[in-house]
């Protein structure tokens, strides 16, 4: 069990500043993903506040952050759209249920086989799409026209933003060189800040995206009839949802873990997520995951234990209750600063001079999921793809490997000893090695170096002794492993081969019995 509060005093000090950088951060993207989903901006904050919390404390991985983020909110449009808000509470609190039962039933350790170049593919989608958020916070609603109608912001408010970006870069990249007794993020912040409030610049700030007071998030169970027809409608999107947050959190996981160079427990994880779900959907919150972004300003900024998501989460709500004047002076341009530097620090930049150090394939992986993610923007979607993918790519060569060398024995039978796999995609290359009319009476299939895999390499065999059958030719099958000789037997009249044991070695015979 991982404790919440370090010991040491440093730690949490760390803890407790990294939380507040965290928590300034997710005010404007927990804002801007309930207006991506059609939801009021509170709804997003009670997410980011109850989701951060919970799986803070109940989590399997400290140090990162949850709350609401845009797959979850690119997931329920749909939902809020036709059916409104109480049906999305009823689909998040299913969601949580859906991703406890995949906790509990210990599914989680799944998330290892997703492959190094679609995590990779993962990472760099991700840091892109980030880039391409901020991207909005440069245009303006055009004055005197319909409501979602935008311009670029050109001129002296777009040369002040831009200055402002460039020194909360700046400030990020060299403050840890003179001191590291506050996070640099949060320095930056203060001081971008600051500035505009001294100097009266003219910027747009959090207040312009909308206002962030309320109340504490109130209890609300939500208000849909438990009937087969709501079930029809909600069930889909928690499904979507729940498969959604859980492929984001183990991934930032495997992130966080190689950052911190520690271990996190993806089960754990998926039972904390599963239950700030279900509690944010009874607190008015839109449902969420883990969030890459806000898990690495954490981290950098020296965030190691669960007090600092616990604390980043106590901050919103601080603001959300007392603090809401203050927090909406920080400008826009501020915010983006830090998440460029997120970018910056989120994009695997050695994975451009991987072309011609890894195969073809995997870099073509590498730039499919990155592709996808951004233009899906569903990082899901894009991880699904990445592994299907990499399964065929390595179905593909594994079936390209499978070979024979022949030799006759003492006794003048043909013997094929196969090298390697026999599975679903190299039946056919198996086929092909085989010249029944052309081979002795009693032809051997030793398997020492290889593997009967799964059901098609069963019917392959099958078809290769009714082959030889036909040839009036007798087939044996040599060295067939005892986990191979069980599929064969539980195959019962699929396959009428025999497998019998020999007292030098097992032979397989379509003539026996």
């Amino acid at each position: 069990m991982f404790s919440i509060i370090s010991k040491r005093k440093e730690c949490i000090k760390n803890d407790l500043l990294s939380g507040l950088t965290v928590a300034l951060a997710l005010v404007p993207e927990a804002v801007a993903f309930a207006l991506l989903a059609h939801l009021h901006p509170l709804t997003g904050l009670y997410a980011a506040f109850t989701i951060g919390l919970i799986a803070s404390i109940v989590g399997g991985r400290p140090g990162m952050i949850s709350g609401a983020t845009g797959a979850i909110a690119v997931v329920i449009g749909g939902l809020v759209l036709t059916h409104g808000e109480e049906y999305l509470f009823a689909a998040v609190i299913m969601m949580g249920f859906i991703q406890i039962s995949f906790g509990v039933l210990k599914l989680g350790k799944f998330i290892r086989l997703v492959p190094h170049p679609v995590f990779l593919g993962f990472v760099n989608g991700l840091a892109l799409v980030i880039l391409i958020a901020q991207f909005e916070h440069f245009k303006i609603p055009v004055a005197g026209a319909a409501e979602g109608v935008h311009e670029w912001i050109s001129g002296n408010p777009l040369y002040i933003m831009i200055a402002l970006i460039l020194l909360t870069m700046a400030i990020i990249h060299y403050l840890p060189r003179f001191t590291k007794a506050i996070p640099s993020t949060l320095a930056a912040i203060v001081v971008g800040t600051l500035i505009v409030l001294g100097l009266g610049l003219d910027t747009r700030t959090v207040h312009d995206m909308a206002s962030i007071k309320g109340v504490f998030p109130p209890f609300h169970l939500p208000e849909v009839e438990l009937s087969w027809e709501a079930f029809k409608i909600v069930f889909p999107y928690a499904i979507a949802m729940a498969a959604v947050g859980l492929i984001e959190s183990l991934l930032t996981l495997n992130l966080v873990d190689e950052l911190t160079e520690t271990t996190g427990e993806p089960n754990r994880e998926c039972v904390g997520q599963g239950v700030a779900n279900v509690v944010t959907g009874m607190f008015s919150g839109m449902g969420g995951c883990a969030m890459v972004g806000q898990s690495i300003i954490n981290i950098k900024s020296g965030g190691r234990q669960r007090l600092s998501g616990i604390s980043a989460a106590l901050f919103l709500l601080i603001f959300i209750l007392y603090a809401s004047s203050l927090i909406e002076t920080i400008p826009i341009a501020v915010l983006v600063g830090v998440m460029f530097m997120v970018v910056i620090g989120t994009f695997e930049w050695g994975s451009l001079r991987l072309l011609g150090k890894i195969p073809l394939a995997d870099w073509f992986i590498i730039v499919a999921v990155t592709a996808i993610t951004v233009i899906s923007d569903n990082l899901a979607i894009a991880v699904i793809i990445g592994v299907i993918l990499s399964a065929l790519v390595f179905a593909w060569e594994h079936a390209k490997s499978i070979n024979a060398t022949t030799r006759i024995d003492r006794m003048g039978n043909k013997v094929y000893e196969i090298n390697g796999p026999l599975f679903f995609a190299s039946t056919q290359n198996f086929q092909d090695i085989f010249s029944p009319k052309d081979d002795t009476d009693d032809v051997v299939v030793d398997f020492k170096n290889s593997r009967i895999a799964d059901h098609s390499a069963i019917e392959a065999i099958e078809k290769l002794a009714v082959r030889y059958d036909r040839a009036d030719k007798r087939l044996h099958l040599k060295h067939v492993s005892q986990e191979c000789r069980l599929l064969l037997k539980k195959a019962g009249p699929l396959v009428e081969v025999n497998v019998v044991e020999d007292p030098t070695y097992h032979i397989a015979d379509d003539k026996l019995g």
